[in-house]
């Protein structure tokens, strides 16, 4: 750990100026960002912090948001009746894909593509919507350690067009895997992404993870501790878009990325770790996250199947 600080430092320099990659712009107020922000963020279970950059820009959490939604819909429902609406299999097609809803089971392939999400989000237990988005911020703010809010602009933003998502959810109400309240499933997930967090966040939020559901900053428990195997195994085969096998394969950790630039990994045990920078590959992946990852793995073995 104490060589951290030095090498997030080497890493931000060789990479603060990398300008490949471009902003989202299917949701227009993303293309507001600051395209040199960039942060680097890494909390261990122990407490400790180690940052660089702009780590204190606010930014949305966008896809993210779906490992921790997952998380909480297993609390609320069980693994098994999870598994009956939403499967664990990792799928080539881009997030967003409707193709292959109209295959075999019917259901979402899985809680990290925008299907899968939704169908999360109408799992969500509250007795109306605002119970529910009540629930779904003070579960963030146990994961953060402090109250969160949403990103108005950016919400209106996505419901206004969300149109893609809309026909997904129409398309599993036909099968039966959502119930009829579409509008106000939809907005919890548009809610969802739009909830306002910054770099230091996602670590912090990581390292809960890696600490088996409980904060190492406030030592308040976020999520059961039976669960964060769930989280973390859909994580580590789905988590990045269609380059989730590539990332498996050259980093190695359980992560999720989100097409506002930010990227979360957990490394059980040790630590959680973030990187925000708003330029995104074709995948929709931080640029300059992809690329500081791959060091940090390599320079201290953090690949989960590492053994030399």
């Amino acid at each position: 750990m104490s060589d951290f600080p030095e090498f997030i430092q080497f890493l931000y320099e060789k990479y603060r100026n990398l300008d490949s990659g471009k902003l989202a712009c299917y949701i227009p107020e993303l293309t507001k960002a600051n395209p040199n922000w960039f942060a680097i963020s890494i909390i261990t279970t122990e407490g400790e912090v180690f940052e660089i950059g702009d780590n204190q820009e606010n930014f949305t959490i966008q896809s993210i948001s779906k490992v921790f939604i997952y998380g909480m819909a297993l609390e609320d429902c069980g693994r098994e009746i999870l598994l009956e609406k939403i499967g664990v299999e990792p799928t080539g097609d881009p997030f967003n894909s409707v193709i292959r809803l109209d295959e075999n089971s019917k259901r979402p392939d899985n809680p990290m593509v925008n299907a899968g999400a939704i169908a999360t989000a109408g799992l969500i237990a509250g007795r109306d919507p605002t119970e529910r988005l009540n629930r779904m911020l003070d579960m963030f703010g146990r994961y953060t350690g402090r109250k969160v809010f949403i990103d108005v602009p950016v919400f209106m933003s996505e419901r206004a067009t969300g149109h893609r998502n809309r026909a997904l959810a129409n398309l599993m109400l036909n099968f039966g895997m959502i119930g009829s309240n579409i509008d106000e499933i939809l907005d919890l997930y548009f809610q969802q992404c739009s909830v306002v967090v910054n770099c230091y966040d996602l670590a912090l939020m990581a390292a809960t993870l890696a600490n088996r559901g409980i904060n190492p900053i406030t030592r308040e428990r976020a999520v059961k501790s039976g669960y964060v195997r769930d989280i973390l195994s859909v994580m580590y085969t789905c988590g990045m878009y269609n380059y989730a096998g590539e990332w498996a394969y050259r980093v190695g950790i359980p992560a999720k990325s989100g097409v506002s630039g930010g990227i979360m990994a957990v490394v059980p045990d040790r630590a959680g770790i973030a990187v925000f920078s708003p330029l995104i590959d074709r995948c929709g992946n931080s640029v300059r996250g992809l690329r500081v990852f791959e060091e940090l793995s390599d320079r201290f073995k953090l690949h989960l199947f590492d053994l030399g």
